[in-house]
This record gives C-alpha cells, sequence and structure tokens, in this order.
C-alpha cells in the first residue's frame, strides 16, 4: 500500500524536488554518446498511484531528477486506479517511441494479478530500472495490551482471535502469514487508504496494522502507537531498536519495489539510455532525502535486474496468497 504524507509533509518534500534533481545531476556519469539527439520534446511519466502519495512523491522525484539530466521535462501524469494496475495498463498500450515511460510497482506485476484480472503480463514491457524499495511495520496503539509480537501472537490464538487493519496486499499478507504459521486467527478490516488504515487502529476498530513508516514514525514518535516488529527484511532505520520479523523467530516478511519501465518495443538504445538515466537519479544524495520522508529507500537495479525480481515475486506471493486463501476480487 502506498501511503499518504500529511500536508506539511509535503511541502517540504515539494521544496526539496529542485535540489534532489541538481544534486543529480551534479554526480551522474558521462551517458553515451550514440543517443545524444534524444530526447528531442518533453518526456511523460505515468504514475500508477494518485497525488500525493509516497509512490507519486518518489516518482515525481526520480522525474525531477531525470529531467535535468536529459535537459527535457519530464511531465508526471497521475493515472490511478484499480490497486495500482490502470496506469499500468495504460503504460502497455502506448507507442513505443521511448516518450512515454512509466512506474511498475512490484505490487502490479508480482501480487495483484494473482487477486484480479488484469489485461497486462511482464512481458509487455521493457524494464528501464529499479528505483526504490518500500517498507512496512507492524504497529498497535500505544496502549495496547500487546507489548510485543509474542503477546499478539498469544492472543490470536483465543477467543476471537484478533482484527487488524489492511488497505490491501502486500500488506494485509504479512498477517494472513503470521497466522499460518502460528496458529493464530488474524481476522481483516479492509480500509481504502493507509490514512483510514491507521484512522482505524488510533480509532479502537482493529488492533493491529501492517503499514509504511510515514503512517506510523509520526504516531510512534507522538506516543499514540508502538511498533512491534519491522515487516520488511530489514530493520527500519527511523526505530532501528526493533528487531524484524524474522529476528524475532517469525519466518515472514513482505517486500514491494519502485520501477520504471518503457511500453514493449523502444529502442534498445533508448532504454538503454534511460536506464543510465534513472539509476544516476535514484543514487542522488537529495532524492533519498525525499524518499526517506515518503517511507521509501534508495533501491537502484538495472532493468534487468528489476525484472528478474518481479517474476520472481509473481511465483512466490502467488504461492503466498494461495496459501492465505485470499479471493479473487474479479
Amino acid at each position: 500500500m502506498h501511503a499518504y504524507p500529511s500536508p506539511a509533509s509535503r511541502r517540504c518534500l515539494l521544496s526539496a524536488f529542485c535540489a534532489a534533481a541538481l544534486a543529480a545531476a551534479a554526480g551522474a556519469p558521462a551517458l553515451a554518446q550514440g543517443t545524444d539527439a534524444f530526447p528531442e520534446r518533453e518526456l511523460t511519466l505515468i504514475i500508477n498511484y494518485g497525488a500525493g502519495g509516497n509512490t507519486d512523491v518518489a516518482s515525481r522525484a526520480i522525474g525531477n531528477a531525470m529531467e535535468v539530466l536529459l535537459k527535457k521535462p519530464v511531465v508526471p501524469n497521475n493515472r490511478a486506479g484499480a490497486q495500482g494496475t490502470l496506469g499500468v495498463s495504460s503504460l502497455a498500450r502506448q507507442k513505443p517511441d521511448g516518450y512515454t515511460l512509466g512506474v511498475v510497482t512490484f505490487s502490479t506485476i508480482a501480487i495483484t494479478p494473482h487477486l484480479m484480472k488484469v489485461d497486462y503480463k511482464v512481458d509487455d514491457f521493457d524494464f528501464i530500472a529499479g528505483v526504490a524499495r518500500y517498507r512496512y511495520g507492524v504497529a498497535v496503539r500505544a496502549d495496547s495490551p500487546y507489548k510485543t509480537m509474542a503477546d499478539l501472537v498469544a492472543a490470536s490464538r483465543q477467543g476471537k482471535g484478533i482484527f487488524f487493519g489492511a488497505p490491501s496486499a502486500p500488506n494485509n499478507l504479512a498477517m494472513y502469514e503470521l497466522g499460518r504459521k502460528t496458529g493464530g486467527k488474524f481476522e481483516e478490516i479492509n480500509y481504502k487508504s493507509g490514512a483510514e488504515t491507521v484512522a482505524g487502529l488510533i480509532g479502537g476498530q482493529v488492533d493491529v496494522i501492517v503499514q509504511n513508516p510515514s503512517d506510523i514514525v509520526q504516531h510512534v514518535k507522538a506516543g499514540k502507537m508502538r511498533l512491534l516488529a519491522s515487516a520488511s527484511p530489514m530493520r527500519w532505520k527511523e526505530l532501528p531498536e526493533v528487531p524484524t520479523l524474522r529476528e524475532q523467530g517469525y519466518d515472514v516478511e513482505i517486500d514491494s519495489w519502485i520501477g520504471l519501465a518503457y511500453p514493449k518495443g523502444v529502442p534498445p538504445a533508448l532504454r538503454d539510455r534511460l536506464e543510465r538515466v534513472a539509476m544516476a537519479a535514484a543514487e542522488g544524495p537529495q532524492v533519498a532525502r525525499i524518499f526517506e520522508s515518503a517511507g521509501v529507500d534508495p533501491a537502484p537495479l538495472t532493468g534487468a535486474e528489476y525484472r528478474r525480481k518481479l517474476v520472481q515475486g509473481h511465483e512466490s506471493m502467488g504461492a503466498a496468497i494461495k496459501a492465505a486463501n485470499l479471493p479473487r476480487m474479479n
């Protein structure tokens, strides 16, 4: 799921975009000579989630940094809907002339096709690069009786079990996998967004949530929430004292990424150039600071590496969804 930073956070993030772009330009390697004439006009960046969310914030940061390197505008075009698949579907149908690229998040290839019908597949894209990685964590209210993951798991084995809030996969998969592997009962209350999920926890509608740092950290610091575990492969840099689920003895973790792609058929030289540009942009220190504020980490991958991660994820997440017995939405 892709959370929405506060208005104050968004103002800070937007003011940092220009600095991020200039920093990326200063540190970028020389680009290949064979495609110097490209681009001759502006590029369009299709973003598959709505404006203001963490995917949008991270994508715009990358786009702003790339346009300085390319010396042409990279214009964001938000096409949200259908759990991020609407924008990806639109990208697959674009003319492969190198002037329209798009955000293809991990969930839209590895997770959502197992849950709903989509009109694209991984081979419909020429992947440019992976640029960022989401983090997830298990959180309860500060006044919750569940002080540790062991407390939460023990309670899930009694009575009606534990009610958790989630807007979509992969967030909900963490709790379903935890229940499957511990014999606990976790019942999902579905919400439309990360913000609604957080409100449900604070308001006492659910016992626990699995969300991103931009949803959780501010409430932990305000004394309203407690982070029980990182559900990602790594600890959170904001709360490094909190161990991962695996470190606490639970063989559960979830992962998700942000990447860029072209529709299939773009000339290889153009894709190769955009790969170098995107990876240079993702490695800029100012972009890293924007990513951190949005609750994601820089994670530059080549297009081939990102494609492999999506293909492997489609297989592993498919198995997890089947084991969790999640119903298809259509």
